[in-house]
């Protein structure tokens, strides 16, 4: 909770920032404006009055070559004409030109007295002011900022001769510019502070506005920091926020998949290590089986070995049934570690199926053609009728083994009429083969023990016909090798076994 409040806090600090970024740039701006005026305003707008004289002073060249009055011996002033002289009042321009005899040839503005006997001491009398400051000066004028005491103004001024040899004096009063530096400065601190105001509340809305994504992307990190990947970006800022949002939201969506992966195979990973501890766990068994069922044999081999060795008995009648024992348990004990290797190679994976499409039904006679001495031994009456060929998809070889199994199962099982009856029904896509036989059934807590390794219904019965508990446990593996369904389902007079295959490909 705390670090989510640092988050918050630092997100609306963003908003401060870009707020006082913005105000402080126009403050700046403000202050940059204000000195700028108070430094340079004033010589700015000298230099706009000089270049307002110099302008002038072409008007003058221009009114000069084109009146030749006194040229005719015409001895009254020149009509300036009326643009000339909008123009002067416009730019507050007063001026006079004399002929070089001081006689007034043209003027402008009031003061044409004082102003011609300026231009005739400038001329004339040399007379030279205090506090002159040279703006410009060519070969034929002079502009230049003076003090006029009588007056007590300061003024810019131009003089000089024109083309004709006629004197010219034109001058502009300048305003007090410190004072008017400091109404201006005074109007822009009060319109800005006003700006200001107006600015910083624009600002407020907008910064607001532009970092409410940015808020909303905090808190969508902080809720993903918390594994909450419901959480999806839905503010829409038009810019590359947006982009950054859509991002978040495919992480988001990405990340819950990843942990949604990670979690299943940590599951895969706990189901793997159960299996391995059961796996363990069914090793240790199969050992503990397979000691049990070797040490008997193993101990009658011992036993009938040694009394032949020490000729307990001369009675060849008894030497031959030593003889015999011996031979069984050695062929039981063939038989159990064939079963052991052919099971161990079935449920390692390493027993390759090979699919084949082959007749069911000649491979069942085939079986019980194999058995018929078994089957006469045990006085069992087989019944299959199917004469129609039953083709079907699977390994041969294999399915020959199941058979094998299910019938020799059903042969040390036999009780009552000792009928076994063998079933290929068909299901469509599938057909199933059933090989029933007469006699007890399981009880139904064996039932689903009866597939598994060394698993003994009946252990006397068992041992009595030479079972080791490992057949039923070869036709699990190779059905479930070929991915087919296989059972056991009791009747009252008997037990039956039963497979499924393929018909179709």
């Amino acid at each position: 909770m705390k670090q989510g409040l640092k988050k918050q806090k630092k997100a609306r600090s963003i908003r401060n920032q870009i707020a006082a970024l913005f105000i402080g740039l126009f403050l700046l701006t403000l202050l940059s404006i204000t000195v700028i005026n108070a430094l340079f305003l004033e010589r700015y707008y000298i230099s706009r009055k000089a270049k307002v004289l110099q302008q002038a002073v072409c008007s003058l060249e221009q009114l000069d070559t084109q009146e030749e009055l006194y040229d005719n011996g015409q001895r009254e002033e020149v009509e300036v004409p009326a643009d000339l002289r909008r123009a002067s009042s416009g730019n507050n321009l007063s001026w006079v030109i004399i002929s070089r005899d001081n006689q007034r040839i043209a003027h402008v503005g009031d003061n044409k007295s004082m102003l011609q006997e300026r231009l005739f001491g400038y001329v004339y009398l040399d007379v030279q002011n205090t506090g002159v400051h040279i703006l410009d000066q060519t070969d034929s004028y002079v502009i230049q900022q003076v003090h006029d005491r009588y007056a007590g103004m300061d003024y810019v001024e131009a003089w000089g001769s024109l083309l004709s040899g006629n004197f010219f004096l034109i001058r502009t009063p300048l305003e007090s510019m410190e004072e008017s530096a400091a109404i201006s400065n005074k109007f822009y601190f009060f319109v800005g502070l006003f700006i200001l105001l107006l600015s910083g509340i624009v600002i407020w809305v907008c910064t607001n506005r532009i970092t409410q994504p940015i808020r909303e992307l905090t808190v969508l990190s902080q809720r993903m920091s918390q594994l909450e990947f419901n959480a999806r970006y839905s503010s829409r800022a038009g810019n590359e926020i947006d982009i950054l949002g859509d991002n978040f939201n495919s992480m988001s969506r990405r990340l819950e998949r990843t942990i949604s992966e990670l979690k299943s195979a940590n599951n895969k990973l706990k189901q793997d290590i159960a299996d391995k501890i059961k796996i363990d766990q069914m090793r240790k068994e199969f050992l503990d089986n397979v000691s049990h069922e070797l040490k008997t044999p193993i101990a009658l081999i011992q036993g009938y070995a040694e009394g032949l060795k020490e000729n307990i008995s001369d009675d060849p009648e008894s030497r031959e049934f030593y003889c015999d024992v011996i031979m069984d348990e050695s062929a039981r004990m063939n038989k159990l570690v064939k079963n052991l290797l052919t099971l161990n190679q079935l449920e390692s994976g390493r027993d390759e199926v090979t699919m084949e499409h082959f007749d069911l039904v000649p491979l069942i006679r085939g079986v019980l053609q194999s058995m018929d001495i078994l089957i006469q031994q045990k006085e069992a009456r087989v019944i299959f009728e199917q004469e129609q060929p039953v083709f079907v998809w699977a390994d041969e070889f294999k399915i020959e083994e199941v058979v094998t199994n299910y019938v020799s199962n059903a042969l040390n099982h036999l009780e009552g009429e000792h009928q076994i009856e063998i079933k290929i029904a068909d299901e469509g896509e599938r057909v199933r083969v059933t090989v029933f036989n007469t006699g007890q059934p399981i009880p139904e807590a064996d039932l689903p023990m009866v597939w598994n390794k060394f698993y003994k219904v009946d252990k006397a019965r068992t041992r009595e016909y030479g079972g080791s508990g490992i057949g039923l446990s070869i036709v699990k593996a190779i059905m479930e090798g070929l991915h087919q369904e296989y059972g056991v389902q009791n009747y009252d007079n008997g037990v039956a076994f039963w497979f499924t295959l393929d018909q179709k490909a």
